[in-house]
């Protein structure tokens, strides 16, 4: 019995170093700057995978989806200078299959040309440790820089949840707080409608990610059929704000918060429900047809 509680009291500090060791290379993980050049006609597609265009024949909407005086929606720093799904690397440890985006932050200090080139500067801000079979939340930020100016764009953040990774002996470090939603009937109210082939279209922008395109791949994990990206409903987010409060001037959103709540499936009703208090507004978005929420303690910051 001695020898059988020593076998595992080694064994169990071999795993809590293996845990360190995993921990160690992740808080030191390098990554390179990303130079992205892009075109209008990857703004255009950008908008397009959001749903911009729904009305042709609106004027103002049509600006993000047309060249003549043609406008970058905010939510596109979010796809620029992207350093890849790097987590799937084995030597970060990380189980990658049961990783999950929590939420995403935005702040952008100039609008965002809709052509030329930037650098996606990335780095982990911190990793804090729910626990053993708790998982682990990693903070990651972005900065998108002007290539030419220097200047920073925008800083695009996220917090992504490794559920397999809890258990390092790390420290639990609070994340920012969530937005709180008022206890009032919304402000506005703004639906948008997706097309059946939404995630096709928006993975055109550089999410292949074949949960979003296969059926089977989609069937594999749980999900019915394939299921629209994250980063689509948060620029849905955008659209709706844009819309409804900003009357689609770009330069007047400067921060955009949520957290993840439920998966957007291709051709659903997205309806956000909006609260508004000066320069500050609360948002959250839910699918009627299934009565969730897939967007909730959103937050958008106004010029």
């Amino acid at each position: 019995l001695r020898e059988q509680i020593s076998r595992t009291r080694e064994q169990l500090r071999s795993i809590e170093r293996d845990f360190r060791r995993d921990i160690d290379a992740l808080n030191a993980w390098e990554f390179k700057d990303l130079e992205h050049s892009y075109t209008k006609r990857d703004t255009m597609l950008y908008a397009l995978g959001l749903g911009f265009g729904e009305d042709p024949n609106d004027e103002k909407e049509l600006a993000y989806v047309y060249e003549d005086g043609l406008l970058a929606a905010p939510s596109m720093a979010v796809i620029l200078g992207y350093p890849g799904f790097w987590l799937s690397d084995p030597r970060t440890g990380v189980e990658w299959k049961k990783v999950l985006h929590g939420e995403q932050w935005l702040d952008v200090f100039k609008p965002l040309p809709v052509e030329g080139k930037v650098i996606g500067r990335t780095r982990i801000d911190h990793i804090s440790d729910k626990g053993e079979g708790k998982g682990a939340v990693l903070h990651i930020s972005r900065d998108i820089i002007d290539a030419a100016s220097n200047e920073t764009l925008a800083r695009v953040s996220m917090s992504t949840f490794a559920r397999g990774d809890g258990g390092f002996g790390g420290e639990k470090i609070a994340g920012p707080i969530p937005a709180t939603l008022p206890d009032r009937a919304p402000d506005h109210i703004c639906d948008l409608t997706t097309l059946p082939r939404q995630a096709l279209i928006y993975r055109l922008s550089g999410d292949y990610n074949p949960l979003h395109a296969d059926p089977a791949v989609a069937r594999s994990v749980g999900f019915d059929r394939p299921i629209l990206h994250g980063l689509a409903t948060y620029g849905l987010g955008c659209r709706a704000i844009l819309k409804t409060i900003c009357d689609y001037d770009a330069s007047r959103l400067t921060g955009l918060d949520v957290r993840f709540s439920a998966p957007v499936y291709p051709g659903e009703t997205v309806r956000f429900e909006i609260w508004r208090d000066g320069t500050e507004v609360r948002f959250r978005a839910v699918v009627p047809e299934r009565n969730v929420v897939v967007l909730n303690n959103g937050a958008a910051r106004l010029a």
